[in-house]
């Protein structure tokens, strides 16, 4: 004769209990740990701009978020003006839910106050939609510009950046931080041998024509302008031809990048007030000085 205690009911308690029981510390564990989760992600995105402008290797044990902070400026851009965002537009941003100081593109471009539909023609990244604003990133040292892209490969969106030299015509890298691609086909976007043919390529032949691209089989032997296809990978190859082109290209980054050429880049990209402000009075006191030195020197004489 059984128990009570061995009666469906009880056996249910015990079993319903354990279930809150680890309900709840599963639950606590993923809010105490979602803070640093999305630390270690933000960092991530670190790395991977500082390793696309050749500021980093992977493993080299550098404190990212210290590196991020002394070597980058970020900065927020209207896409179709090709210009840094105003005042008003960081409200508009952060009216949308998003923030302006820590962009997120992804959710940007899903975010129907923040982004348009692009139609068939326009989009020949597959992306589908284009936010209206996007982050770039400056070097301090040497004006090198870093700018995000993304677009669909074979299997899923390839996200990444490419880094341009203070000229803006010429890479100085590329990289992908999260695709799906065939692991040995397109998943050699990640080969190291593959994204070093990138650096050195110019953007534009003479005509000013944006030609940078992925090429089918072997790149012409001292092509300034084409990039080795992968191996048994075409359509991720053009793809990522596909994804480069639009970014660079007008309906993304080429009206910020040709605003860029036109002025010099500290003009583009607005110094603050104070720092104008300083620069001409130093500018002054030079001229002011000089002009005292010829004085002085006519009247010696």
């Amino acid at each position: 004769m059984a128990s009570n205690n061995d009666t469906i009911s009880k056996t249910l308690i015990v079993a319903i209990s354990l279930c809150l029981v680890c309900s709840v510390i599963v639950a606590g564990a993923a809010v105490s740990l979602k803070e640093k989760q999305a630390t270690n992600k933000l960092n991530d995105k670190r790395a991977n701009i500082l390793i696309a402008a050749d500021l980093l290797q992977k493993g080299d044990g550098q404190d990212v978020e210290k590196a991020f902070a002394e070597k980058i400026t970020p900065q927020l851009v209207n896409l179709a003006e090709g210009r840094l965002v105003t005042d008003a537009e960081k409200q508009e941003v952060t009216a949308a839910g998003l923030n302006p100081e820590v962009f997120d593109q992804k959710k940007s471009s899903k975010t129907p106050e923040l982004s348009r539909a692009l139609d068939g023609a326009e989009d020949i990244a597959s992306i589908k939609r284009l936010e209206k604003f996007a982050e770039i990133y400056m070097v301090k040292e040497n004006g090198t510009v870093i700018l995000p892209i993304h677009g669909y490969g074979l299997w899923s969106t390839l996200y990444g950046f490419i880094a341009l030299e203070k000229d803006l015509e010429t890479v100085v890298g590329l990289g992908f931080y999260a695709h799906a691609e065939t692991p040995g086909l397109g998943g050699e976007v990640d080969n190291p041998s593959w994204k070093a043919l990138w650096k050195g390529k110019k953007l534009h032949n003479e005509s000013g024509d944006l030609v940078l691209q992925v090429v089918k089989g072997k790149a012409t032997p001292g092509s300034q302008h084409d990039i080795d296809g992968l191996s048994g990978a075409t359509l991720t190859s053009r793809g990522v031809s596909n994804l480069v082109q639009f970014w660079l290209g007008e309906n993304a980054f080429g009206k910020l990048l040709a605003n860029m050429k036109a002025e010099q880049a500290e003009q583009v990209l607005e110094l603050p007030a104070d720092e104008s402000a300083e620069e001409a009075s130093q500018e002054e006191q030079a001229e002011d000085a000089a002009t005292e030195t010829v004085d002085e020197t006519e009247e010696a004489a």
